[in-house]
């Protein structure tokens, strides 16, 4: 959608180059939210969470784990958003 819109931007192949937990902190600043807001319910079944887990777990599992953060993920400057649907991407034009 954005490369069709002929937005510039940056794909990061999450599973072969997957977010620290450094970096998935400052990414939840930016999102405005914590790690429970953005996992994949299916994905933590499949690992066996609750979701009860703390963020601190969380976000340690999200690094271990890169398909339990929900995706995409649209981040400019000091905004992000959850691309879900797709079109909240264009909040960061």
């Amino acid at each position: 959608m954005l490369k069709d819109a002929g937005i510039e931007h940056e794909y990061r192949e999450y599973t072969e180059d997957p977010l620290t937990a450094t970096e998935l902190k400052a990414l939840f600043g930016k999102l405005k939210c914590g790690p429970r807001d953005v996992l994949r319910k299916r994905d933590a079944k499949t690992l066996g969470l609750s979701g009860d887990e703390s963020d601190a777990q969380l976000i340690k599992l999200m690094a271990q784990h890169p398909t339990l953060l929900e995706r995409p993920i649209g981040i400019k400057g000091r905004q992000a958003v959850v691309g879900r649907p797709v079109e909240n991407l264009l909040e960061l034009i």
